[in-house]
């Protein structure tokens, strides 16, 4: 079977996948304000795919799964600069598209998919195209999205140390650029958020992929085999380690930048286990093998996180409950003939989505899990409730 035919059945199966679970999630209370709140260009391509698509879900989500399957393929053509083998680099494909925070990206309406892509598209015109074409791509990623401020920094700190002081001065006024448009905080005391950051990035990576990402980073450092994907990656890790110290960091603008160090971890790792013979090689097959069980799980545990309700005692610590609810609830509201509610801000967004409106004539009043009333709305899964509200209707007379 050709290489090619995998890699395009592998993001197939991918791409079918997330369509699919597209249908088992609600718009949360942040997509919402994404979606309504001041302009973005995210906002923008989203407000596009609704228009084209349709007011609904996976109009909601189709511009993340596009940017998702086109950094699969991204991914599969830079391992080619790695890595020799193409079942090495079928390897790789798999573990990026399996990583806990690429899936999210790939659902959940956030800048990462977007800078995940626009990290991966520069490195691989970075070996395709001049160098103007790529400072007209900065150009429009600096006006794009903050989260591409850091790509700035780390290429900054490689051009000025490889003196190319010219392109030292453009990445450094495009960062410029980019924080006078957005805005960049530093606040407040330290807080003690370092051992927060370590597990998110282990969260979003699992455990030992983000030990070994950072292990191959500064043993590259050591070794003084570094190149612009490295500075990059690099660059924006230090940075986000050193700022949570001070404060809690907007993960979601750092995590891209470790992600798209897979290729050098991969390198690192096939250069290492070639070098060992036989008899010393079983750390390593432990370590992929654990690893892509940890990734298995994290997708089995995605797709079917509605399961988990029943093994948590208050649904709201579920960690995809504000993904939950909203489309039931306004499902529920008009089979009762109820267009309009008046509820709390995050969950007004959400009903607005689905058609539901703010208005005066009736409020929406969430009710304790553990009530013995009868309530007006229940929302269950797999009969677990997860959500009781009454509706009030007000006499404005």
């Amino acid at each position: 079977m050709s290489h090619r035919y995998i890699v395009f059945s592998i993001i197939g199966i991918d791409a079918l996948i997330l369509f699919l679970q597209t249908f088992n999630v609600s718009i949360s209370a942040a997509e919402a304000s994404l979606l309504y709140g001041e302009f973005s260009f995210l906002q923008l391509l989203t407000k596009a795919s609704l228009a084209l698509i349709g007011n609904n879900d996976l109009g909601l989500r189709f511009v993340m799964i596009l940017f998702h399957l086109m950094s699969a393929v991204l991914v599969y053509e830079i391992s080619k600069e790695y890595i020799s083998q193409q079942r090495n680099q079928i390897w790789l494909l798999l573990v990026f598209l399996l990583l806990p925070g690429v899936v999210s990206s790939a659902i959940v309406v956030n800048s990462a998919g977007m800078v995940i892509f626009g990290l991966l598209l520069f490195i691989y015109l970075s070996k395709k195209v001049p160098q103007y074409i790529l400072n007209v791509l900065l150009l429009l990623y600096s006006i794009i999205d903050i989260g591409f401020a850091y790509l700035f920094l780390g290429l900054s700190v490689y051009y000025v140390l490889n003196k190319k002081s010219l392109l030292f001065i453009y990445t450094i006024a495009l960062y410029l650029l980019t924080s006078y448009l957005y805005g960049f905080d530093a606040y407040g005391y330290p807080k003690g958020h370092f051992l927060d950051t370590i597990g998110v990035y282990g969260a979003i990576f699992t455990p030992i992929i983000f030990i070994y990402l950072s292990y191959t980073l500064f043993r590259r450092y050591l070794t003084s085999n570094v190149d612009m994907l490295w500075y990059i990656s690099s660059t924006a890790l230090l940075l986000s380690l050193i700022l949570s110290f001070r404060q809690k960091i907007a993960i979601e603008h750092f995590a891209p930048y470790l992600i798209i160090a897979l290729p050098l971890a991969a390198q690192s790792f096939i250069s290492s286990y070639r070098v060992r013979l036989k008899g010393f090689r079983k750390s390593y097959k432990l370590a992929f093998v654990l690893s892509f069980i940890f990734l298995f799980l994290n997708t089995f545990v995605v797709s079917y996180n509605k399961e988990l309700y029943h093994y948590i005692d208050n649904p709201k610590r579920h960690f995809a409950y504000n993904m939950h609810v909203a489309k039931e609830l306004s499902e529920d509201l008009k089979s009762k003939s109820i267009k309009c509610v008046s509820t709390t801000k995050g969950m007004q967004l959400r009903l607005r989505f689905y058609e539901i409106d703010f208005c005066k004539e009736h409020k929406l009043i969430d009710m304790p899990l553990n009530t013995h009333e009868n309530t007006d709305v229940t929302i269950s899964y797999n009969n677990r409730d997860i959500y009781k509200a009454n509706v009030t209707k007000i006499n404005n007379l």
